[in-house]
């Protein structure tokens, strides 16, 4: 159990480990804080390799807090687009006004401060706390529950709140004076050697020599994780609507799943091409072709999307809107497909048909 573990023989080992091992990041360069508060966010579920070039785009549109508080919304869900998880960024914003409004723009020193701002958490706050401010405070997320667990071969749910608070109470009593740096040692470890899938590479592990999990071969059980509930299944058709050189876009209800996002036009269930051409005569437009695209899949924390598509080719859309009583959303634009990749945060959950967004022409011939 980590509680009677001797977590501080941990630490020399641990530190001595990172500063030969660890790797060069962008937001590692200085302790600017917003930097590291974006890092942090971008990071949650998302892997540091595909991280890396939204990071730099992002620093260079909104170099500073007082930016991000101003940008505009759909321009600020376009630099994120791909990174999903899009009320992220949103929390963002929001604690980048508060930041504005009642610290000067200047990220506030303290954990307690932090913590209190919208989205950020007890990880994330002691992320910044500790590396930006040298607070002696834990930063504990998945990878580091796992490392401890599996050192201390403690077999407490990882994904309990008690296991949580018990856990960083623990490294607290044990932070040294790089405490920045320690938190990003446990961040490393878990990253780069006690992996979460796979075998840990014991080998180059700087906790090998004390490490009871690979004393005794139990890694392949620990951390405990709580199994998650089955994901609900849901079956859509979405539709490519072209008018020529424009498709229609939507913009999704604002709250819920992908809130405000722009998406393609989808309806549940699976349609075959005579109810789709139906439903889109029903919207009030013409249908003159129709291709049907390749089936997709999209998985959410709770949700699974299973997917089939057709691109519809209709005739002259000068206007479109649907009634709050029909199937579809009713904020709907007509858009030229040129602007379609500048200008519109589309979730990645259609970006198996925004490929055809791209083409210069309709579907194959397929009249009625």
């Amino acid at each position: 159990m980590i509680d009677t573990f001797d977590l501080s023989i941990l630490v020399e080992p641990a530190l001595n480990w990172f500063y030969e091992n660890k790797r060069d990041l962008p937001w590692r360069q200085g302790r600017n804080p917003y930097g590291i508060w974006v890092s942090e966010i971008m990071l949650q579920q998302t892997r540091v390799e595909a991280v890396i070039p939204y990071y730099h785009r992002f620093m260079e549109h909104l170099p500073d807090i007082k930016a991000l508080a101003e940008y505009p919304e759909d321009r600020l869900l376009k630099l994120w687009e791909g990174l999903g998880y899009y009320n992220r960024v949103r929390n963002m914003q929001k604690a980048a006004q508060v930041i504005v409004e009642q610290y000067g723009g200047e990220m506030p020193k303290t954990y307690e401060e932090i913590v209190s701002l919208p989205g950020i958490g007890p990880y994330t706050a002691g992320a910044i706390a500790s590396i930006a401010f040298s607070e002696r405070v834990p930063a504990v997320d998945g990878n580091v529950l796992r490392i401890l667990s599996r050192v201390a071969e403690d077999d407490r749910d990882i994904l309990k709140e008690s296991t949580k608070k018990s856990v960083a109470a623990s490294i607290k009593q044990i932070m040294p004076e790089a405490s920045g740096d320690f938190n990003q040692a446990l961040m490393e470890i878990g990253a780069l050697v006690c992996i979460p899938n796979g075998e840990p590479k014991c080998d180059q592990c700087p906790w090998q020599f004390c490490c009871k999990a690979c004393a005794n071969k139990s890694y392949d059980r620990l951390p405990v994780k709580t199994k998650a509930k089955a994901r609900r299944i849901e079956e859509r058709t979405v539709l490519l609507i072209r008018d020529g050189e424009k498709i229609l876009l939507g913009k999704r209800p604002a709250k819920g799943l992908l809130a405000g996002l722009y998406e393609l036009p989808n309806v549940p269930g699976y349609q075959i091409k005579e109810e789709v051409l139906t439903f889109v005569r029903e919207q009030g437009l013409v249908p003159l072709q129709i291709k049907e695209l390749p089936e997709a899949k999209h998985i959410f924390s709770h949700i699974e999307w299973h997917m089939k598509g057709y691109m519809v080719q209709v005739a002259d859309v000068e206007s479109y809107h649907v009634t709050a009583e029909g199937p579809l959303p009713s904020d709907y634009l007509l858009v030229e497909l040129s602007q379609v990749q500048k200008e519109f945060a589309i979730p990645t959950a259609f970006e198996k048909y925004t490929e055809f967004v791209s083409l210069s022409h309709g579907p194959e011939k397929n009249t009625f």
